[in-house]
């Protein structure tokens, strides 16, 4: 930041004001790709990124094609469930067709804290695979809370739940993720430690991408689901992915959207094209779309090292 002295302001022509702001930001960016090995052909497309952190990844190698701050932890907000996801598809026997009841304390808890829903009604009994699609497209945290008291361990829904966390957290120092700490299945944090970093969240992303499940799900626009209600009939669910980027630009493949008052704004995207898969964060970033489309156009272009 520039900064005058207040006793005596001394004005700055304005093509000189731009100038300095525009180098800043270059240097800004530069020594993060330089760091990954290779320097980009131009960074000025990248100039004036909302993000507080950000990474753009080459999803082939984990190689860092550009990053602003990306090893200050920070809030995910639900951008966690790709984590809760990973628990689940990584289990030595996925059985994704296994049904599981609706509980009413899932939708007491999204009502308590305000989260995000997939409207998922008490009594109806999902699979596996569709309370996938309602945790991964619009962000339902009651799905996320199906899930992990399905796969957590003990007598009660918190104990199973807490058990879920700390198996994400296992997860997570299994893939040398050690900046990143998980308190909670969705994203809504307990105090403040739910934390982890663009370089880190990209590498999570970068593992769950390997799944195909997870994949099929976070690249789908929408999707129409049936269930078995608790009276006995067929109830119909329709989840759209919160994702604007999912068929909206060329190549987008996922991943998982995140919104809090301590996050701020956050976005994880992946695209591919002609063999190559990239993988980008932002978090805390007030335009979160307009930057990820900044930044697929500059690897689409060819910059970062794979494209020289």
């Amino acid at each position: 930041m520039l900064e005058t002295n207040p006793r005596k302001p001394v004005p700055l022509r304005p093509s000189f004001t731009r100038s300095i702001a525009a180098t800043a930001a270059l240097l800004m960016a530069v020594p993060a790709a330089t760091a990954a090995g290779a320097l980009p052909r131009s960074l000025v497309g990248l100039i004036g990124l909302k993000a507080k952190g950000a990474v753009l990844i080459d999803a082939a190698d984990g190689r860092t094609m550009w990053a602003q701050d990306p090893g200050t932890g920070r809030q995910p907000a639900s951008a966690t469930k790709i984590m809760t996801a990973l628990v689940v598809l990584d289990r030595p026997v996925a059985d994704l067709e296994r049904e599981v009841t609706v509980e009413q304390a899932y939708a007491d808890y999204v009502n308590r804290e305000h989260a995000s829903s997939a409207d998922l009604q008490p009594g109806d009994r999902l699979t596996v695979r569709q309370l996938l699609y309602a945790m991964l497209l619009p962000s339902g945290c009651d799905a996320a809370f199906a899930l992990a008291d399905a796969f957590g361990a003990g007598i009660t829904a918190t104990d199973r739940t807490r058990s879920f966390v700390r198996a994400m957290n296992e997860k997570a120092r299994n893939l040398g993720l050690l900046e990143t700490e998980f308190s909670s299945f969705d994203g809504v944090a307990e105090m403040g430690h739910n934390i982890t970093t663009p370089r880190n969240l990209a590498e999570l992303a970068r593992n769950a991408m390997k799944n195909a499940t997870f994949r099929t799900i976070v690249g789908t626009v929408k999707t129409e689901q049936e269930a078995r209600a608790n009276n006995g009939r067929i109830r119909y669910y329709s989840w759209e992915n919160t994702n604007r980027l999912v068929g909206m630009y060329e190549g987008v493949v996922g991943v998982k959207t995140g919104t809090g008052k301590e996050s701020g704004p956050c976005l994880v995207f992946a695209a591919s094209w002609g063999g190559r898969t990239v993988i980008g964060v932002l978090l805390d970033d007030r335009n979160r779309y307009r930057d990820a489309e900044k930044l697929l156009s500059w690897a689409k272009a060819g910059a970062g090292p794979a494209g020289g």
